[in-house]
C-alpha cells in the first residue's frame, strides 16, 4: 500500500500586515532632466505628471534600498525579521543575474533559513510578488511573507535618450503578508501578452556588452573602447504609444476582471493605486472604472516617477500616510510593463 503524504494545514485567509517605503534623498527635477534631453518642464509636466523623480548614489545598492523599506514594514506589522518564512523581491534591476537580491536581504533581516527568491515581471512585479506571498501564506508553507518591489533603474538607463529615461526614479517599497481570520487579498489576476514583448525592452545584452568590450581590447582603441561603452551596455526604450494604448484600454479591463473575482463594484472601494507609469494613463482608467469621488487614487507618479516594480507599494505608503482613515478599507492594485506583463488584485490596506 501507497504511504500517504502528509500536506500542510491550509490557511483560510491573508492580510497585508505593514507597509515600508525606502525613497533616495537625491531629486532630479524637471529642469534637469531638460540639460540631458530637448524638453521642457512645461512638456513633461503635460505628457506625465512628473515634476520630480529620485534617484538612489552609486553607493546604494538595490539590496540597500529594499532594506530599508522592509525594515519599515516589519516594524509597521509588529514582527521580526526571523519569524518571515519567505523573502520575495521583484526587481529587475539587482545587477547580479544570480544570486539573488532576496536571499541577500533574507541573510540582513535576520530572516534565514527563509525561503528568498527574485521576482522579474518588470512594472507587475509587486503584485505578482504578493499573489505568491497570499499563495505561500494560504498553504501553510510560510505564516509571514515579506515582499519588496524595489528598482535602481538609474543604473539602466541612458539619460540622453527620449522616450523612457526622464520618467524613471529608484525606491524600494515592501510588505508584509501573514494569516487573517477573514479574506484580506482577493484571488490575483496574473497574465502576459508576448505579443508585444519588445515594447519596453533593453536595446542590448549583457553578451553583445562582452562581445564589443573583447573586440576593443584585443584591437587596443581606446575609442572602440568608450563606443562599446556607451552603445553596448543595456539600456532601457519604450515604443510609447504602444505602450500606451495597451495601458489605457487593456488594463482597465484587467482592473475590473479583479473587482469580479473579489466579488465587489467599484462602489465598495477607499483607494485605487495603479502602477505609477504616466499620469495620463492613471486619469483615463479612473474614467473607464467609473470610479465614485470617494474613491482615492494614488498618484506618487508627480513627486517619485515611474519606480517599476516598486511604484505601487510606494504609492500606497504615501496614500495611507496622507489618509490614514483609509485603513481597514479595500483598494485596487494593479501594475503592468515590460513584458507585456500585468498583475492586480484587492486587497484590505493595513
Amino acid at each position: 500500500m501507497t504511504p500517504a503524504l502528509k500536506q500542510p494545514t491550509a490557511i483560510a485567509g491573508t492580510r497585508v500586515m505593514g507597509l515600508g517605503a525606502y525613497r533616495p534623498d537625491v531629486v532630479i527635477d524637471n529642469e534637469q532632466i531638460c540639460q540631458w534631453i530637448d524638453s521642457s518642464d512645461e512638456w513633461i509636466q503635460k505628457r506625465t505628471g512628473i515634476k520630480t523623480r529620485h534617484r538612489a548614489p552609486r553607493e546604494v545598492s538595490v539590496v540597500d534600498m529594499a532594506e530599508g523599506a522592509a525594515r519599515e514594514a516589519l516594524e509597521h506589522a509588529g514582527i521580526s525579521g526571523d519569524q518571515l518564512g519567505g523573502v520575495i523581491v521583484a526587481t529587475v534591476t539587482h545587477p547580479f543575474a544570480t544570486p539573488s537580491a532576496a536571499a541577500d536581504l533574507a541573510h540582513r533581516l535576520g530572516a534565514t533559513p527563509a525561503a528568498a527568491f527574485d521576482v522579474s515581471a518588470a512594472c507587475a512585479g509587486y503584485c505578482y510578488g504578493i499573489g505568491q506571498a497570499d499563495a505561500m501564506v494560504r498553504a501553510g508553507l510560510s505564516r509571514y511573507v515579506l515582499v519588496v518591489g524595489v528598482e535602481k533603474l538609474s543604473d539602466f538607463i541612458d539619460n540622453h535618450e527620449r522616450t523612457i529615461s526622464f520618467l524613471l526614479g529608484d525606491g524600494a517599497g515592501a510588505a508584509i503578508i501573514g494569516p487573517s481570520e477573514e479574506p484580506g487579498i482577493s484571488p490575483s489576476i496574473l497574465g502576459s501578452n508576448g505579443e508585444k514583448w519588445e515594447a519596453v525592452a533593453m536595446d542590448s545584452t549583457l553578451l553583445n556588452f562582452r562581445d564589443a568590450l573583447s573586440r576593443a581590447r584585443e584591437t587596443q582603441d581606446a575609442t572602440e573602447l568608450l563606443d562599446a561603452e556607451n552603445r553596448y551596455w543595456p539600456t532601457l526604450r519604450q515604443d510609447g504609444p504602444t505602450v500606451f494604448r495597451w495601458a489605457v484600454w487593456e488594463m482597465a479591463k484587467v482592473a475590473q476582471q479583479a473587482l469580479d473575482a473579489a466579488g465587489i463594484t467599484a462602489d465598495d472601494l477607499v483607494a485605487f493605486v495603479p502602477h505609477q507609469a504616466n499620469m495620463r494613463i492613471i486619469d483615463e482608467m479612473v474614467k473607464q472604472l467609473k470610479l465614485p469621488e470617494h474613491v482615492k487614487v494614488g498618484r506618487d507618479i508627480v513627486d517619485a516617477g515611474n519606480t517599476s516594480a516598486a511604484s505601487i507599494p510606494l504609492a500606497m505608503h504615501r496614500l495611507l500616510k496622507e489618509n490614514p482613515e483609509l485603513s481597514g478599507g479595500l483598494a485596487l492594485q494593479i501594475g503592468f510593463g515590460a513584458g507585456l506583463v500585468y498583475g492586480t488584485q484587492v486587497i484590505r490596506l493595513p
